[in-house]
């Protein structure tokens, strides 16, 4: 049995690797940071900087070296990863986050969870996976 386990990161492909990075940038808040040569495109995006600063999330470019590294879609109907749904994070600041969006013109919808204390914001990223930034339900509550 695994006596660690946390998330370490996931991974979107997109066909247009700028459009995705000012999307977790300017929206989310992430920032591109240090990625190994890969042969393929893409990028890392961290939550912060320092010695344990790990990639929240990486961005892959679609190429053929890409397919040759990770392997094709083909094999699924719509070329994306089965029955995932979304991805969640834990945030503060919901008012400036969806200042954010606002401005960016990128659509969410919100839920409260009183049971958890949570106040949640969807919205979907360029390449369609769904976003879930988790607040405390008292950030920013009217």
């Amino acid at each position: 049995m695994t006596s660690t386990l946390r998330l370490s990161h996931y991974s979107i492909r997109t066909s247009d690797l700028e459009t995705s990075r000012r999307f977790y940038e300017d929206v989310i808040g992430l920032r591109v940071g240090p990625r190994p040569p890969f042969r393929f495109p893409g990028l890392w995006l961290y939550d912060h900087d320092g010695h344990d600063a790990q990639a929240l999330v990486h961005i892959i470019g679609e190429d053929a070296e890409t397919d040759a590294y990770l392997g094709g879609r083909t094999g699924l109907q719509d070329g994306g990863t089965g029955r995932f749904d979304h991805i969640a994070f834990m945030a503060t600041d919901r008012a400036g986050f969806k200042q954010r969006c606002i401005a960016m013109g990128v659509r969410y919808a919100e839920n409260t969870v009183p049971a958890l204390g949570l106040h949640q914001v969807f919205l979907r990223d360029p390449s369609g996976i769904t976003i879930e930034m988790n607040y405390p339900a008292e950030d920013g509550a009217p």
